[in-house]
């Protein structure tokens, strides 16, 4: 066949035209009902061009009305809400995690946690027990207003307006001793917070004060300082000791005799009962000026059990495992 030809010679509009068909030709994109996100969706495009991978785009499009799984993270106010959360929304391989942090605990619920067993890193479809771990809730644990004011003062030296301030301000929560705790001795008809009270009282050979004391010492505490040599000679050599004796006394010149110990009825987390615990009280003098010091007495021991009973009211209403930390970070 000759170029010369006119069948071949043709309208070169109609030549590009038909050109253009041929290299425009495309496959367009049909999703099945049962549209499966783990293959890859290709397309091709016309003739000389790349193939496009549209795996995201088609992934995008089909969860514009419908995720395809869940994630995010619940942040819970109560309990309660916790373990109604998690029964709602946990499965096989959910589990709590409990981090007991005095300054921020909280008690975490993975509802798609991994699976129990070992990992299979040879499966070519991936690890069968892995999953995201990407729908949480969390519960952070409120701290009372009581517990971190006593909390906050613990260990500093305050003057005596600020020590005066702060008994009048948080009196409610400070007890008088009782008549067992005066007496001092374990007995078996005391109350069991009576007897714990008496046993730190003899360990660290400390004395209840009660409030209006505190009250007393606060608007018109004041502490003389005596100060006189003491010579002691050894007949026998002849050798003489000089002890410099330092004594603290009343404006009587009568020695001091105050409370080291006061107790407190404080509740570690917002809402929940209080727990009774000694607090230690100090003064120091430092020239012309007293310094007060109040110190709650083992108080890990309080918010420990506090802890322990808030996630085990989760772990007996949920029957989810329950992991003492926190989880893994991605």
């Amino acid at each position: 066949m000759s170029y010369d030809d006119p069948e071949v010679m043709q309208n070169p509009a109609e030549t590009m035209r038909d050109v253009m068909e041929k290299i425009g030709i495309h496959d367009p994109v049909e999703l099945a009902d049962n549209l499966d996100l783990t293959k890859p969706q290709m397309v091709a495009v016309p003739q000389h061009r790349d193939i496009k991978n549209l795996t995201s785009d088609v992934r995008a499009a089909a969860e514009y009305l419908k995720p395809a799984r869940r994630k995010g993270t619940a942040q819970i106010e109560d309990l309660q809400s916790l373990i109604d959360w998690s029964n709602r929304f946990s499965g096989d391989t959910s589990a709590l995690f409990a981090k007991p942090d005095m300054a921020a605990p909280r008690l975490t619920c993975i509802a798609d946690y991994h699976a129990k067993g070992p990992a299979d890193p040879f499966n070519v479809k991936g690890d069968p027990s892995a999953r995201h771990c990407h729908h949480k809730a969390v519960y952070s644990f409120p701290l009372s207003d009581e517990w971190k004011a006593w909390m906050g003062i613990s260990g500093k030296a305050l003057d005596k307006d600020e020590m005066g301030e702060f008994i009048e301000a948080n009196a409610k929560d400070i007890l008088d001793p009782t008549p067992a705790i005066i007496n001092g001795n374990v007995k078996d008809t005391n109350q069991g917070w009576e007897n714990r009270l008496i046993t730190t009282a003899q360990q660290i050979e400390g004395k209840f004060g009660q409030l209006h004391q505190l009250l007393q010492m606060s608007r018109q505490f004041q502490v003389f300082e005596q100060s006189d040599l003491s010579v002691t000679t050894n007949r026998d050599t002849g050798e003489a000791q000089v002890n410099f004796i330092n004594e603290h006394k009343d404006e009587k010149g009568k020695p001091l005799n105050i409370p080291n110990l006061i107790i407190i009825a404080i509740p570690v987390f917002r809402g929940e009962a209080p727990y009774r615990m000694a607090v230690r009280f100090r003064y120091r003098k430092s020239g012309a000026t007293v310094k007060f010091i109040m110190t709650p007495y083992n108080p890990e021991k309080s918010f420990e059990d506090a802890f322990k009973m808030a996630v085990e009211k989760v772990r007996e209403g949920t029957e989810l495992p329950l992991f003492y930390g926190s989880p893994e970070t991605t």
